[in-house]
C-alpha cells in the first residue's frame, strides 16, 4: 500500500464572496434563480461592454487576507485567463496572476489527535466565476445557464504543506468556519458557494522532490475532499508500486461510486496566456484604509476561545465548540447573565438548545430568550426547583416558540415544580420500590445497577418533577436498609 510513500497536498479553494452584485457588473449574484435571468450585455460580454470594479468585494478580499495574516499587495492588477470553454462568455476569465492581492498567511488546524499545524498559504486572488454547463437535461445539447457567470470569487491556494486527506478535511472545514465568522462568504458548499479543488502527489519517504502531481476539481462538500483524496492516494501509489509513470492531469469525483475519472491532461499557466487586463486600471490600496478595515473584522475564533478560557475558566472544549459558529458565539456573549453562570450556560447551548435548534431547522440569530429568562431557568435548575430533564424537555421548547414569561412563572403554571424538600420524592420512591419487591431484593443481593430501573419508575411516577440527585439519595437510604 502507500506506507512507502509521503502525501504532499495543495488545496486551491474558492469562495463566492457575499456581495449582491457580479464583480465587474451590477447583475445580482442571487441563487435559486431561473436559468438566464441575472445577466446583461455585460455578464454575456456583448461587444462595446465594459467592465466597472466592485468595490465590496474587493473589501472581502482584503478581509481575508488580514484574518489569514497574509501579505496585502499595495498596488495590483487583474489579468485575463485565456481559455475557451461554453460557460465563458468572454472566452476569458478575469483573475489575476502576478502581483494577487494577498501574498503569504496561514490557517491553523487541529488534528483528531490533538496536535496543531500551520498550513502556509501561497495566495488569496480575486477572480470572476464562470457561468454553468448542464448536461443531464437534454439527451442531444449541453445546456448553458450563465446567472453564475462574473460572480466574485477569493481563490484561496495553499502551498504543499498537506500530508493526509484528513489535514486536508481539517484545513477546509477552518476556511469554512472562517469566511462564515468575517462575513465574506456563507460558506455552503451545497449550492456552490465553496468548492475546492485538491492537488495530490507522492513521493518516497525521506525525498525531497515533488512528484508528478494530479488535480481533483470540484469537490463541493467537506467530506468528498476527505473521500477523494484517499482514493486518489490509493490509486496513485497503485500505479507507483507497479511500475508505472502518474500523468499529470485533471480528473474529478464521482460521489456515487466513489471513483476519480480523468477529464484533461493539466494546463500549466503558460497555456493560458495571462496578460493584464485592459479594461481594468491597476488599483491600489492606501494605509489608512488597510487600517480602517482591519479595525472592522471581529475577533478571530481562536482568540475569542482563549479569552472564553481566562475569563469565564470554561474547558478548552467549551470554549472551541462555543467558537464552530459564530452566531452560536454571539448569543452565547450577548446572553450571559454573569460570569459565574458561564458553564452552566454553555452546557444548555452546546446540548439541549443546539439539539432543538438542529431538530427544528432554526438559527441562533432566531432564538429570543432573554437574559433575564436565562437568568430565571438556570437559578430554578441550580436550586432544585425544577429538574434538568423537566426544564429541557418542557420549559425550553416553550421559550424557543416564544413564550416571553419568565420560566419559574411556566413552570408553577404548569405544575413542574418539584419539590426540593423531598417530602413528595419520598412518596414516589416507596411507590416504586413497592411496585417492584423482587428487584428490590436483587438490589440488596449485591445487584447494584438496578438503581437506574428504580430511578426510571419514580421519574414516570413524578411525571419528571422529582429532582434526580434528591431522588438518588432517598433511594440508597431506603435500598440500604435491613428489612
Amino acid at each position: 500500500m502507500h506506507s512507502r510513500y509521503e502525501v504532499v497536498i495543495g488545496l486551491e479553494v474558492h469562495a463566492q464572496l457575499r456581495t449582491s452584485s457580479k464583480l465587474f457588473c451590477g447583475d445580482s449574484t442571487r441563487f435559486g434563480a431561473d436559468p438566464n435571468t441575472q445577466v446583461s450585455p455585460l455578464t454575456l460580454a456583448h461587444p462595446g461592454t465594459l467592465p466597472y470594479l466592485n468595490r465590496e468585494a474587493l473589501e472581502h478580499a482584503v478581509r481575508m487576507g488580514l484574518a489569514c495574516g497574509s501579505d496585502i499587495t499595495r498596488r495590483s492588477y487583474f489579468a485575463r485567463k485565456n481559455y475557451f470553454y461554453p460557460d465563458l462568455p468572454k472566452g476569458y476569465q478575469i483573475s489575476q496572476h502576478h502581483d494577487p492581492v494577498c501574498s503569504g498567511g496561514t490557517v491553523g488546524i487541529r488534528l483528531s489527535d490533538g496536535s496543531t499545524r500551520n498550513i502556509r498559504l501561497t495566495r488569496i486572488h480575486l477572480e470572476e466565476d464562470a457561468g454553468k454547463s448542464i448536461h443531464d437535461q437534454d439527451p442531444l445539447q449541453t445546456l448553458l445557464d450563465y446567472n453564475r457567470a462574473g460572480t466574485p470569487l477569493i481563490e484561496i491556494v495553499t502551498e504543499p504543506d498537506i500530508r493526509s486527506a484528513e489535514e486536508a478535511f481539517v484545513f477546509l472545514t477552518e476556511v469554512r468556519k472562517l469566511v462564515r465568522w468575517i462575513g465574506v462568504c456563507d460558506g455552503n458548499m451545497e449550492e456552490g458557494s465553496l468548492r475546492c479543488d485538491a492537488n495530490i502527489s507522492l513521493r518516497l519517504h525521506g525525498d525531497t522532490r515533488l512528484g508528478t502531481r494530479v488535480e481533483v476539481k470540484n469537490l463541493n462538500s467537506v467530506r468528498h475532499v476527505r473521500r477523494a483524496i484517499e482514493i486518489e492516494v490509493e490509486r496513485l501509489a497503485a500505479v507507483l508500486d507497479d511500475g508505472g509513470i502518474v500523468r499529470q492531469e485533471t480528473r474529478s469525483f464521482q460521489a456515487s461510486d466513489e471513483t476519480t475519472f480523468a477529464i484533461r491532461t493539466k494546463e500549466d499557466a503558460d497555456d493560458y496566456r495571462y496578460f493584464p487586463e485592459p479594461d481594468l486600471p491597476p488599483f491600489h490600496f492606501t494605509e489608512e484604509w488597510l487600517e480602517r478595515l482591519a479595525a472592522s473584522l471581529p475577533e478571530l475564533p481562536e482568540l475569542t476561545a482563549a479569552r472564553f478560557r481566562s475569563d469565564f475558566g470554561l474547558s478548552d472544549y467549551d470554549a472551541r465548540q462555543l467558537c464552530e459558529e459564530k452566531e452560536l458565539c454571539d448569543y452565547f456573549q450577548s446572553r450571559l447573565p454573569s460570569p459565574d453562570l458561564a458553564k452552566p450556560f454553555a452546557n444548555w447551548l452546546l446540548g439541549p438548545v443546539r439539539s432543538l435548534l438542529n431538530e427544528r431547522g432554526l438559527e441562533w440569530a432566531g432564538i429570543r430568550i432573554s437574559r433575564a429568562a436565562w437568568e430565571d431557568l438556570l437559578s430554578l435548575v441550580a436550586a432544585g426547583g425544577i429538574s434538568f430533564s423537566s426544564a429541557s424537555q418542557q420549559l425550553l421548547p416553550r421559550l424557543l416558540e416564544g413564550d416571553e414569561r419568565m420560566p419559574s412563572v411556566i413552570a408553577s403554571g404548569e405544575g413542574l415544580l418539584q419539590d426540593a424538600g423531598g417530602t413528595e420524592i419520598e412518596a414516589w420512591v416507596d411507590q416504586a420500590l413497592e411496585s417492584m419487591p423482587d428487584k428490590v431484593a436483587e438490589y440488596r443481593k449485591g445487584k447494584k445497577g438496578l438503581i437506574g430501573l428504580f430511578m426510571g419508575e419514580v421519574k414516570k411516577r413524578s411525571r419528571g418533577k422529582a429532582d434526580p440527585r434528591r431522588t438518588q439519595e432517598i433511594l440508597q437510604q431506603k435500598l440500604n436498609q435491613t428489612s
